[in-house]
């Protein structure tokens, strides 16, 4: 074997990142395939590789046996003893076998063999690296699209970002730079296949770890994210530090962190609202920018009927039902809203004995409009 070739092994090693063990181990495979290929042999064979001057010698390994019935595999007992007088039965004996103009066929059979290993390798290692970035956030640029995927280049490799994950408020033109949320990474034989997306929930998440640095300390935590993408979201955020604003260190002063996220989002509107484990604050809070007057709870069905002011119906239930549906996914809870009005002609508001709510119950969040 050519010194030229152990040279590559070490540039290899270098530029690749590929382990010099996996190198040597394809070299072998590929030699044994060559030998057995161009010399119509099927013995048991090992390659001797001498990485200092870069040799190599083809040994065949026979099992000693009492009596030979395929002489490419075993070996009578006395002709091993004629080699070393030690062997005994089932031992292994290896006899050099390497055919005088066997480097040429070697060598061609090596390069085609250490090609697809490498290749192998290399998707190995990109697969590893990108498994454990499922469910998180990276940086890609917009390659080419069809009618079905758009193509993301994540630098080693191109992601697929499918229709139903792309927003439908953005055109994706090619060289744009967008921040993409990776939700599977698959092994294929063609390689690690990676999809990404923009709608995703967690896309949200990461966008506030990365704005927020109390989020990304632990100081502060998202409790649950509620999203219709290109439109409107809403997140509950929680401390147990009493002395730290949950709501305001995702506002960011003077709204700049919250609006970092939505000029990511291409405006996508944002409600921030404090969580709380009691379902009749929550599910008020939630419910911003409306106000609410009481939260009447059914914990069996875990459902809750809500009471707000006439002039805020509309409000509450929002555009096409979106305010009440996204309070619902963000808390749990089924949300039932009635006005006032008819909610004191059914008789269940106000409740005998019972505490309504006040401006002082709920928390007041942030709305970026």
């Amino acid at each position: 074997m050519s010194s030229e070739l152990m040279d590559a092994l070490t540039i290899l090693e270098k530029e690749k990142g590929i382990s010099r063990d996996i190198l040597i181990d394809a070299i072998e495979a590929a030699l044994i395939s060559a030998y057995r290929r161009n010399f119509n042999q099927a013995q048991n064979v090992r390659i001797d590789l001498n990485l200092g001057n870069g040799s190599m010698r083809v040994f065949a390994r026979k099992e000693v046996v009492d009596e030979v019935f395929d002489p490419r595999l075993e070996i009578s007992l006395e002709d091993a003893q004629n080699i070393n007088p030690n062997y005994v039965v089932e031992d292994v004996v290896e006899l050099e076998v390497t055919p005088k103009d066997f480097g040429r066929i070697a060598a061609q059979t090596a390069k085609q063999v250490v090609t697809q290993r490498v290749r192998e390798a290399e998707r190995g290692i990109i697969y590893s690296e990108f498994i454990d970035r499922e469910e998180d956030i990276m940086t890609g640029i917009v390659q080419r699209q069809d009618p079905k995927f758009i193509y993301v280049s994540l630098g080693k490799i191109e992601a697929i970002l499918p229709a139903n994950e792309q927003m439908p408020n953005e055109h994706y033109k090619p060289h744009d730079r967008i921040k993409v949320f990776i939700t599977k990474v698959e092994k294929t034989t063609k390689g690690p296949q990676i999809f990404v997306s923009r709608t995703h929930p967690g896309l949200l998440k990461r966008l506030f770890e990365i704005e927020v640095p109390e989020i990304y300390d632990g100081t502060v935590e998202i409790k649950s994210v509620a999203r219709e993408a290109g439109d409107r979201s809403k997140i509950s955020v929680h401390s147990d530090n009493s002395e730290v604003d949950p709501v305001g260190s995702c506002v960011g002063p003077r709204g700049n962190r919250v609006q970092a996220v939505v000029n990511e989002l291409k405006g996508e509107k944002i409600d921030i609202v404090k969580w709380s484990e009691d379902p009749v604050v929550f599910v008020a809070n939630a419910l911003s920018p409306s106000k609410v007057l009481d939260v009447i709870v059914n914990e069996e069905e875990k459902a809750t009927t809500v009471i707000v002011p006439d002039y805020q119906l509309s409000l509450a239930i929002g555009k096409r039902g979106q305010n009440a549906r996204l309070a619902a996914k963000l808390t749990g809870w089924k949300i039932d809203i009635k006005a006032e009005t008819e909610a004191r002609e059914t008789g269940i508001y106000p409740r005998d004995n019972e505490p309504l709510l006040t401006a002082d119950d709920y928390y007041e969040d942030e709305d970026i409009d």
